[in-house]
């Protein structure tokens, strides 16, 4: 391809998108950094759109749907004019295919009209999409300029269980070149920003997602993680995000990098404006026997005994674990108050938490990292070289494209028998913190291991654009298979997050870290907490993450 016919491909693409926003949907620029408040003041929006998109949760939503007190029409139209206005102010959309929404919300208000039944349990529900799953008759890019032009013949699994549903998609959202970044920009559709301010990233790789429902423009939306990419942004973002065990919800017919990797598999991660939002989508979705679509999904359907914590003291007098830090990097202020109010909340509403010692934690990165990189990057050049797109080495907005920082620099590709190697040490690994887990048992004072942990999601909250390190708090639960559950909490205040004095840094990466923090740069970003549960305990994971949420808001 001629060295610039790239730029025009993608010059022509950035237009489309921009002429399929409706005329008088378009709003003037703002100089602000947090931007929150605009759809409320754009005169965009009438006060029932104002009073749909401002509901958070996606139970109430539904029901608004399912009584006629809203009609589908009116949600779909309402969430496409916010999303349009999101997109404007955060640049978080790569696919807009509103006229199609809103032909399938008329549809499904006639079936609601004539049966006097919902067709099904996501019914009228407007859901964004990562820029991975497929729509029948659009392009699905992934941020490479190489993928332009190729048109989706089906849809994604997931699109068919969300339409079987009654879900409506609507929009598509922007990732990261490649997609192994915590923060969200490529060449094609450029930088996506965090709505709490401008200057600070949304995370990655579903920061395009994380910041359509931070602004309220989504209310449900479907990611990918792999390492933490619907969690951190989640973090970043205040809202809810969650990452399954491996092959509990089906992936066949997304796009993906690193295809062909499955020692460690990315997961479909659902992200919301409410816990109720991803517990309905994990029920409707197990609900359809996914593994009818994806060979690879594990016939296991919701579990409402799981559900109700039958195996955990159905809920009551729980035993949490906590860690701090895993003793690679120290936590910013805020994250360490954010787990400090956590414990408090949990203790208050009648549970105990007991302190969990990281373990074997930078082995499992090593591993993790190494089995990510044993294709020497190959599956990166192949899937830029047809375009002749340069390759992004850093997401701070002023480098260098020639300098390649040394955590992007190509590793020499390992031998299958190397790779064997790597799994073997990730399987033991497992079975290593298994046995951890389960010793716990001596502790928590109820005869069972804790029935959750409670962690930090990152080191810090959403940090200016470049400035992201190793995703190491989120990862180490994909290479061990185990659920995790973002909850938001609190947001940065300079006057309770005092940065500390300088200390004896671990590293590096450490000193790095401790450099970064001020208060008043991350003042008001969102904060949040990671759950986590044993291997295949979602059910449970969501059951113990709406007691922690309670107990959060009841502080």
């Amino acid at each position: 391809m001629n060295p610039t016919k790239w730029q025009e491909l993608v010059e022509v693409k950035r237009q489309r998108l921009l002429q399929a926003i409706p005329r008088d949907w378009i709003i003037p620029p703002s100089p602000n950094s947090n931007v929150l408040d605009i759809p409320a003041s754009c005169a965009v929006l009438s006060p029932l759109e104002l009073e749909i998109t401002n509901t958070s949760d996606v139970s109430v939503l539904l029901s608004n749907v399912a009584s006629s007190k809203w009609t589908s029409l009116d949600v779909t139209r309402a969430f496409c004019k916010r999303a349009a206005i999101a997109h404007q102010l955060t640049n978080c959309l790569t696919e807009i295919f509103f006229e199609p929404a809103l032909e399938s919300a008329a549809k499904l208000d006639d079936h609601l009209k004539r049966t006097g039944t919902p067709l099904g349990p996501l019914h009228g529900l407007p859901v964004s999409l990562k820029d991975q799953y497929c729509v029948k008759g659009v392009e699905t890019s992934m941020g490479y300029a190489s993928w332009l032009g190729v048109i989706a013949e089906d849809d994604a699994a997931m699109v068919k269980i969300l339409r079987d549903s009654g879900a409506i998609p609507y929009v598509r959202t922007n990732v990261p070149q490649t997609l192994m970044w915590t923060e969200t920009h490529n060449n094609v559709f450029g930088r996506t920003v965090n709505p709490y301010n401008r200057s600070l990233t949304p995370g990655g790789s579903s920061g395009g997602e994380a910041a359509l429902l931070a602004m309220r423009g989504s209310i449900l939306g479907i990611g990918t993680d792999v390492g933490g990419s619907s969690r951190v942004p989640a973090h970043f973002c205040g809202i809810y995000g969650f990452k399954p065990s491996y092959h509990r919800l089906p992936t066949a017919g997304m796009v993906n990098s690193l295809e062909g990797q499955d020692s460690i598999a990315t997961c479909v991660g659902p992200l919301s404006t409410s816990l109720s939002g991803i517990k309905v989508l994990m029920k409707a979705s197990l609900d359809s026997r996914p593994w009818n679509l994806d060979p690879y999904v594990i016939r296991k359907p919701w579990d409402e005994d799981a559900y109700a914590l039958k195996e955990h003291g159905e809920g009551k007098s729980l035993c949490f674990g906590i860690m701090y830090d895993d003793e690679t990097l120290e936590p910013h202020p805020p994250v360490k108050r954010a787990l400090e109010m956590t414990k408090k909340a949990v203790e208050a509403a009648g549970h105990s938490v007991i302190e969990w010692k990281p373990y074997k934690n930078a082995e499992i990165y090593a591993v993790t990292r190494s089995i990510w990189l044993a294709d020497g990057g190959a599956d990166y050049k192949s899937a830029i070289s047809a375009s002749g797109e340069p390759m992004i080495n850093s997401m701070k907005p002023d480098a260098d494209p020639s300098e390649v920082p040394y955590f992007r620099k190509p590793r020499e590709p390992l031998s299958a028998y190397q790779l064997w190697q790597l799994h073997a040490k990730k399987r033991q690994l497992r079975k290593d913190h298994l046995d951890r887990w389960q010793a716990t048992a001596s502790q928590t004072g109820t005869g069972r291991p804790i029935d959750a942990l409670i962690c930090p999601v990152a080191p810090y909250v959403a940090v200016p654009h470049g400035q992201t390190r190793s995703a190491v708090y989120t990862l180490i639960w994909n290479a061990l298979d185990y659920p995790a559950l973002v909850l938001p909490v609190t947001t940065v205040d300079p006057s309770l997050d005092v940065k500390p004095p300088m200390h004896e840094y671990r590293n590096c990466a450490d000193q790095c870290l401790y450099k970064l923090y001020d208060p008043e740069v991350f003042k008001g970003a969102p904060v949040g907490v990671q759950l986590v549960t044993q291997t295949q305990e979602e059910e449970a994971l969501l059951a113990i993450g709406a007691i922690v949420d309670e107990a959060l808001k009841a502080m």
